[in-house]
């Protein structure tokens, strides 16, 4: 069981200027979620950063949200947070691989995500890995965060924008809105 193996952990990154970090929880297991929300606050606050906690309906709903969050605010980092338990309907292989593959895609796209989304075949599965004073998943995805957020400052700041980057060659903007064809 991975529970017993020992595993490596990278020191906490120091920063120079606190971070700011938004934790974005689906609740619908709500003693693991607030398991979660602790394990990942006691980090975040451990690193000399602040943080927010906002709900969503669901796992499907977190990337979504970060994605929000990023164009319309100023977080250096985000945590993602839930619990997905396998039922008896192929929902669990949809939302697990959904979330993931949208947490991902932010992350390639630049954003500092740590994926504390449990995936699990039961209650007491999840319980284990919430726990703040067992495995702490909750302040592994905060660290994770804030590992990635020390690299995006060590290599030259924030970036702003989720999707797609638009042409900054006014000229081009300005003859492609009047329908100017040079052709």
């Amino acid at each position: 069981m991975a529970s017993n193996e020992e595993h490596y952990t990278l020191p906490r990154p120091e920063f120079d200027k606190p971070v700011k970090i938004l934790i974005v929880v689906a609740p619908y297991y709500k003693q693991i979620a607030e398991q979660l929300v602790a394990g990942a606050s006691a980090e975040i606050e451990a690193a000399g950063g602040f943080h927010e906690v906002i709900e969503v309906p669901g796992a499907l709903e977190v990337p979504s949200a970060i994605g929000i969050a990023e164009r319309m605010s100023n977080f250096d980092g985000y945590v993602a947070l839930g619990c997905v338990i396998r039922g008896e309907t192929t929902h669990y292989d949809t939302v697990c691989n959904d979330s993931s593959r949208g947490l991902t895609l932010l992350g390639l796209q630049g954003l500092c995500i740590g994926n504390g989304i449990l995936t699990v075949e039961n209650y007491d599965q999840a319980w284990a890995r919430a726990e703040a004073a067992g495995q702490n998943k909750g302040g592994g995805a905060a660290a994770a965060a804030l590992h990635l957020i020390a690299l995006a400052r060590r290599w030259g700041g924030a970036r702003k924008g989720v999707g797609f980057v638009p042409s900054r060659d006014e000229y081009q903007i300005a003859g492609a809105s009047r329908g100017n064809d040079s052709a």
